[in-house]
């Protein structure tokens, strides 16, 4: 008996014991780049845009053909193709106290650099845009300038009023201020100023106008960082 209870032992103690399981660290979560912040302000504006109306066309990261810019081209963030009004949008990614008036030449931020008043930058990319659809008459715009929620406005006033067609918002409150302001014209006009078929073709217009040669775009932004040199975030 004594010799069967020791075999028993030998056994137990001759079995392999099992392999601790080591837990591994946590992976950190990645860190987004800065260069991927620009990126994904975009795409937040094309989720917004993409719950607009169904009478809404928009279209994203255009270059035109500009010869009164000094790059030949205007590189034009969203446009929004409504029956009443075509909204032309610039994003602006800054950080800080966005400081101007409508009329000003240059905005500040923070006191720190000066930038080129992106209302009359995007009043050159509504201009492009005229000149590509000449024949579609009364064609009104609005221009749309967003910023990140890491800003703060010290602008004139109006420029956050409804009734303007000059607007400064906040990139999170665009489609709630394209909805406000599509509301309002409805409300102004009896009738659409502008029929399905119009709409269509100021869409195929700025799709097919719309420059993809990447060796032409690199070359667009280098010029405009040659010009724009010390103002981070600037773009045309």
């Amino acid at each position: 008996m004594i010799k069967s209870i020791l075999s028993l032992f030998k056994k137990s103690s001759s079995t392999p014991s099992k392999a601790k399981t080591v837990s591994k660290a946590p992976k950190s979560k990645p860190r987004v780049e800065s260069t991927r912040i620009g990126e994904l302000g975009e795409h937040k504006i094309n989720i917004q845009l993409d719950q607009l109306p169904r009478e809404c066309k928009s279209l994203s990261d255009l270059l035109i053909p500009n010869n009164k810019s000094r790059t030949g081209f205007s590189q034009i963030d969203h446009v929004v193709i409504s029956p009443y009004c075509l909204f032309v949008i610039e994003t602006k990614n800054y950080n800080g106290e966005i400081k101007g008036k409508r009329t000003d030449q240059q905005w500040s931020v923070s006191n720190r650099f000066k930038m080129y008043n992106p209302l009359k930058q995007n009043y050159g990319h509504i201009k492009a845009i005229e000149s590509l659809i000449k024949e579609i008459e009364n064609v009104r715009f609005v221009s749309l300038i967003s910023f990140t929620m890491r800003c703060r406005f010290s602008i004139d006033p109006e420029l956050r009023q409804i009734n303007s067609d000059e607007l400064v918002v906040y990139d999170v409150e665009l489609s709630e201020y394209i909805s406000r302001k599509l509301t309002r014209l409805k409300l102004e006009n009896s009738e659409p100023s502008l029929s399905p078929e119009q709409i269509d073709a100021i869409y195929d217009r700025l799709l097919k106008s719309n420059i993809t040669d990447q060796a032409i775009r690199n070359q667009h932004v280098h010029r405009i960082l040659t010009n724009t040199k010390g103002n981070k975030g600037n773009r045309t």
